[in-house]
């Protein structure tokens, strides 16, 4: 049994959202954010017994329309045919799912039986007039991506298998939840949802006392506890039923259709299809409340779910839509009357931007590098946060091609985040193979009875192959010096512009990403692996710079980081170290700080890492020991300054034959 709908404490915009949804599937769908544990899928699942009946014939698998049957439908051509009210289609989409499984295929026992080609449906087929719900969309496979894109654009879902070419209406509201910490979607997926809202847990004890209470009401008796609240999810179900019959009549004053323009040109959103949502989901407001006529609040409250996730220039914008940036916009954006033309708002107010006034002296005072003896008594250097200075375009990293006796790490194509053949992975498709390692099962009784429908006998000739695909990624490991001499001439800046560019392209080709930062008196890994790369941005943008600077440590924490088990094993991994190489704090128990780093970069070079080492010594007289440390580590050398100008040769190379041969 699901939670009742009606029984969710609080999450008031997310309830919002799917009811949205559930009266007006046009909209697009919505995508869910937060962290685990807020009630994302419980919600989901509920609005599952809440959404309004249609119309179908009993067993029809496309549920087609009444007297608008797909071509291919079985069912609905039957001259006794009937429609009656079902339950909408409520879909839940695995995350192994085949291609085959979400599009269909060929129908084996009809092909068996009537000695006829024909389709069995898909997921998007049973989905037609209803909800497709993928949990954990963020890690749904690029080409079951492809496959979903292709269908929410066109309302159509097209089958060519085996020599069969059909299509079908396959029209729904798509609702996702994700966790962003493992990940974020692809921009033009992303763009597909209609609505997104943002969830976090509740603060308020007594509401999460609430939410506790009744739970474990549910869990002890879920029979009584549906049936307590029954009444109040039949009001709902009634609600949506209203509104949908209502939202036809609703109507939209020009002014604020003039008004969705504005605010989406003021907001820089570069999306058409937001100004159509922003649109559709203010006349569903209208018609859940139960009025015929857009006001300007039902445009507001439409802008924050249809306006947050399309926003983003860049890849580390935030998600989101302040508040209080809406209300500016809406208090200076007046509605237009027939005698006057529109007048574009008035920016919103800079008084909250930080100050661009030049830096005071005392910021570029800072000493170039701490040289004091390690038993002489010092003063640490004070403490800064820098911004991230200007970022430029870098080239796509490319990886060394491994020894011949190095293990199979790489790829085939010289691009981070390409598919390869694989013994383990997404089952891609079959192939004709005499003696198949795995075998495909239903694609050597397809090719059988395609061959001969009439004996339908396997002999050696039908056998097919299984083909998979595993997507080979890179974990990406930065090593950032935030010592005291990344102070000197604001260093620190020009690195975290750096880092960030590295960043972006991480996040362009999905890689894992994990970062140490070393000052003080030691190094620590500021963030472990994960594939968030923007939850890595956010660390480095509050990264302090100050102090000695503990290279040995950050060499032996990155050794240490690389041998454990915390990344996937399929990964490549890519060192990417940031320092000018001056070494003056050992390890615990003392030493020479220069021989220790020496010493553990030629370890480090043992383990056959590919390496690039990014020397952020901008001084005129360079001491080259930045270099000096990308010779021990077998490392690409390469100045900071030329990162965006340079083409990265240090990348992931594999020759084609041999990564084949070791398949």
């Amino acid at each position: 049994m699901n939670y009742p709908f009606a029984a969710l404490v609080g999450q008031d915009m997310l309830k919002q959202a799917l009811l949205l949804c559930a009266v007006n599937p046009t909209l697009g769908g919505v995508l869910l954010r937060g962290d685990k544990g807020t009630a994302k899928t419980t919600a989901v699942r509920g609005l599952a017994d809440v959404l309004p009946p249609i119309l179908a014939v009993p067993g029809c698998p496309f549920n087609c329309e009444p007297g608008q049957p797909a071509d291919l439908c079985p069912v609905c051509h039957q001259p006794d045919a009937v429609a009656r009210e079902l339950p909408a289609p409520f879909v839940n989409f695995p995350l192994g799912a085949t291609e085959d499984r979400v599009l269909g295929s060929l129908d084996l026992e009809g092909l068996l039986a009537d000695r006829q080609k024909k389709l069995q449906p898909g997921l998007l087929a049973a989905a037609h007039r209803g909800v497709l719900y993928i949990d954990e969309v963020n890690l749904l496979p690029d080409h079951l991506v492809d496959v979903l894109l292709d269908a929410a654009a066109t309302g159509v879902s097209t089958v060519q298998r085996e020599g069969l070419a059909v299509s079908h209406p396959a029209r729904f509201a798509l609702i996702g939840t994700m966790n962003p910490e493992e990940g974020n979607l692809r921009p033009q997926f992303l763009d597909r949802f209609g609505l997104m809202v943002d969830i976090s847990a509740p603060r308020d004890v007594a509401e999460r006392t609430e939410v506790v209470r009744r739970r474990i009401a549910f869990e002890r008796d879920p029979a009584a506890f549906q049936t307590q609240w029954q009444p109040a999810q039949a009001a709902i179900r009634q609600q949506l039923i209203a509104a949908q019959l209502l939202l036809p009549a609703v109507q939209m004053p020009e002014g604020l259709l003039t008004l969705i323009s504005q605010l989406c040109t003021e907001l820089g959103v570069a999306s058409l299809r937001a100004d159509i949502v922003l649109y559709k989901t203010a006349l569903t407001l209208a018609a859940l409340e139960g009025r015929t006529t857009v006001t300007a609040a039902d445009v507001r409250r439409a802008a924050e779910l249809a306006l947050a996730h399309r926003r983003r220039a860049q890849p580390f914008d935030s998600p989101s839509l302040p508040s209080q940036t809406l209300d500016e916009l809406m208090q200076q954006a007046p509605l237009p009357t027939p005698d006057t033309a529109p007048q574009p708002p008035t920016p919103p107010s800079n008084s909250a931007q930080p100050s661009e006034e030049p830096s005071s002296a005392a910021d570029n005072a800072a000493p170039e590098e701490d040289n004091t003896p390690l038993g002489a008594p010092q003063e640490a250097s004070p403490e800064q946060v820098f911004t991230v200075g200007p970022t430029a375009p870098t080239r796509p990293i490319v990886v060394e091609a491994a020894p011949p006796d190095a293990p199979l790490v790489g790829l085939a194509t010289g691009q981070r985040g390409a598919s390869v053949p694989a013994a383990r992975g997404q089952y891609m498709r079959a192939v004709l193979d005499r003696a198949p390692s795995e075998l495909a099962i239903e694609a050597t009784v397809r090719q059988a009875v395609l061959r001969d429908p009439a004996a339908a006998q396997i002999t050696r000739d039908d056998l097919h192959q299984k083909v998979r695909s595993s997507k080979t990624g890179t974990f990406l490991l930065l090593v950032v010096d935030a010592s005291g001499s990344m102070s000197a001439s604001r260093r620190m800046e020009a690195v975290k512009g750096a880092v960030l560019s590295l960043l972006t392209e991480a996040y362009q080709q999905r890689d894992t990403v994990a970062v140490i930062a070393f000052r003080g008196v030691e190094a620590r890994v500021l963030l472990p692996p994960t594939r968030s790369v923007a939850v890595a941005e956010e660390a480095l943008r509050t990264l302090p710079t100050g102090g000695r600077t503990p290279l040995p440590h950050a060499l032996q924490l990155a050794a240490q980081l690389l041998a454990r088990a915390d990344y996937p094993t399929d990964l490549q991994p890519l060192l990417v170290l940031l320092s000018d190489g001056k070494a003056n704090v050992p390890l615990a128990g003392g030493g020479d700080a220069g021989q220790q780093t020496q010493q553990l970069a030629e370890q480090l070079r043992t383990q056959n890492i590919p390496t690039l080492v990014l020397d952020t010594d901008t001084s005129y007289l360079r001491l080259g020991k930045a270099a000096e440390l990308a010779t021990a580590l077998g490392a690409q050398y390469l100045p900071l300054d030329e990162l965006s100008a340079t083409s990265l040769t240090n990348t992931i190379l594999t020759v084609n034959n041999q990564m084949l041969a070791r398949v």
